[in-house]
């Protein structure tokens, strides 16, 4: 019998509400996923809003990398319509990082390797499944583990110097 999914909140940097520019890099070993992490300003008082960009200097800037990730998925919804998610019900809400345990989406992945002659249950037991909610998007990506370091500057400036990063 299936175990129900639960979602279990974790310690990531929480991404700025108002645009945090999540940006992905993703090739078949490594994911990285880059934002601009909610630091407040004591001196905005809601009144004048500045635009930022991509290549906006002095943020602070997330970056989560997973090696040895298995999927990705990257997109809406946003915070706006995210009472549509299919996690919603168990606690899911904008500008929040969890860990999906019992994840169906695993199980999938498990369910479909079937047909390989080597195929072992055991192949998916270390992947884990998480969820990053954006303002204007959601990730979710499987993968063993991740790290995340903290830099300053531009996000993209920041993720591409991290690309650069030899794998630990």
């Amino acid at each position: 019998m299936p175990t129900s999914e639960a979602l279990l909140p974790i310690d990531v940097p929480l991404s700025s509400a108002g645009a945090p520019l999540p940006h992905v890099f993703a090739d078949e070993g490594r994911l990285l996923i880059a934002y601009i992490a909610h630091s407040p300003d004591p001196e905005f008082d809601g009144a004048n809003p500045r635009s930022i960009s991509s290549v906006t200097g002095d943020q602070s800037i997330a970056i989560l990398t997973a090696d040895s990730y298995l999927a990705l998925q990257f997109g809406p919804p946003n915070d706006e319509v995210i009472s549509g998610h299919r996690l919603y019900g168990l606690g899911l809400k904008p500008y929040s990082a969890f860990e999906v345990l019992n994840s169906s989406w695993i199980a999938s992945f498990e369910k479909a390797n079937r047909v390989h002659s080597s195929h072992t249950p055991a192949l998916f037991s270390g992947y884990r499944h998480f969820i990053l909610t954006f303002h204007d998007s959601t990730l979710e990506f499987i993968a063993r583990s991740f790290s995340v370091n903290l830099h300053q500057g531009a996000v993209l400036t920041a993720l591409m110097e991290s690309i650069g990063d030899p794998i630990p």
